[in-house]
């Protein structure tokens, strides 16, 4: 078996990361790699290799699954934590076998979760381009205090709980969903579990912090949004399809929405993680986004750490090595 690995949707940094600690850990695999995103029309780059590695913009459908098992890939390995790209029942029916990142620092994301809800907040992404034009006045800048305010996170995963612990250490109170309660950590954190429209109806910000289902895909929509808050602000960096975006725009015009942080978006493989800034951007709803002074935009960064690269990178190896070697592989996704 040969120990090529093909990578599809490749940066800089992903390179150097990944050629910099498959040497330095003898990991010694062959690494390969491609610019451009996964898809049916590329899918054939990967003749010759067993292993083909991933992000969360690339496409493993049935189709380029079936084109991907044509050309001899036994495994795919995903480098991050979210696999709703890829068609697990097809994979499983094809023999390709899945694994992923499931956690490489929780840390990392929930601090950006903060960052995203300080810079909104307190509005210091529009104070730093007023100040560089001599622009000292404070008229639309007014925030308020985080502290004695009410949080609400829907999902209470790994990253949810670190933010939790942060988001409580700013005085907030927490009321949490998720579809699977903790009780124990319920009672061990001083969060609370309530129902999701006790959670619209209490929540002075809300952050999605849960993976993306069937069941849950546009959770945030017109209806969802009535419930809530006059003012709320809404924070996602679990995946773009959790929020209807045409209707999010809506509630931010209107102003039942105060404001949105947006790391992900419904349609961002077309945009997210490539210089577009020589294009029209064609996207309606994101160019209405991008337009108003109370919605944040990040392109899928909350990852973006030193220390999160090290494990994604590590643990994406590791993966492969374990494969290779017929050995458990702890971080396989089987379909359901």
């Amino acid at each position: 078996m040969n120990n090529k690995i093909v990578f599809f949707g490749t940066h800089s940094y992903d390179r150097h990361a990944f050629t910099d600690i498959n040497k330095s850990s003898n990991f010694n695999f062959e690494l390969i790699y491609h610019r451009s995103f996964l898809d049916i029309n590329n899918a054939d780059e990967t003749h010759g290799a067993v292993a083909v590695c991933i992000f969360v913009n690339d496409r493993a459908d049935r189709a380029v699954l079936e084109k991907l098992k044509a050309n001899g890939v036994q495994l795919l390995a995903l480098r991050c934590a979210g696999f709703n790209n890829v068609d697990l029942q097809a994979a499983k029916e094809l023999g390709i076998r899945v694994v992923r990142v499931p956690a490489y620092s929780p840390h990392a994301i929930a601090e950006h979760v903060v960052a995203l809800i300080l810079t909104l907040n307190r509005k210091t992404h529009r104070a730093y381009t007023r100040t560089r034009d001599g622009n000292f006045a404070l008229h639309g800048l007014m925030g308020f205090d985080l502290y004695g305010k009410t949080a609400g996170v829907i999902g209470t995963g790994k990253i949810a709980r670190v933010l939790i612990g942060i988001l409580q250490g700013f005085g907030l109170k927490v009321l949490a969903y998720d579809v699977f309660e903790d009780k124990e950590y319920e009672k061990k954190s001083g969060i609370k579990y309530v129902t999701l429209d006790e959670l619209y109806k209490n929540s002075d910000i809300i952050s999605l912090n849960c993976p993306l289902t069937a069941d849950n895909r546009y959770l945030i929509n017109k209806d969802s949004i009535a419930k809530m808050k006059k003012g709320v602000m809404i924070i996602n960096t679990g995946r773009g399809p959790l929020i209807n975006s045409e209707d999010l725009v809506e509630a931010l015009k209107s102003g039942q929405v105060g404001a949105a942080g947006l790391d992900v978006y419904e349609e961002e493989h077309d945009y997210f993680y490539q210089d577009r800034s020589d294009n029209i951007i064609e996207d309606d709803n994101l160019r209405s986004l991008m337009s108003l002074n109370n919605v944040l935009i990040t392109s899928h960064q909350a990852f973006f750490t030193h220390e999160a690269m090290t494990n994604i990178v590590t643990t994406t190896l590791q993966n492969a090595k374990d494969f290779y070697d017929g050995k458990e592989l702890v971080n396989e996704v089987k379909a359901q």
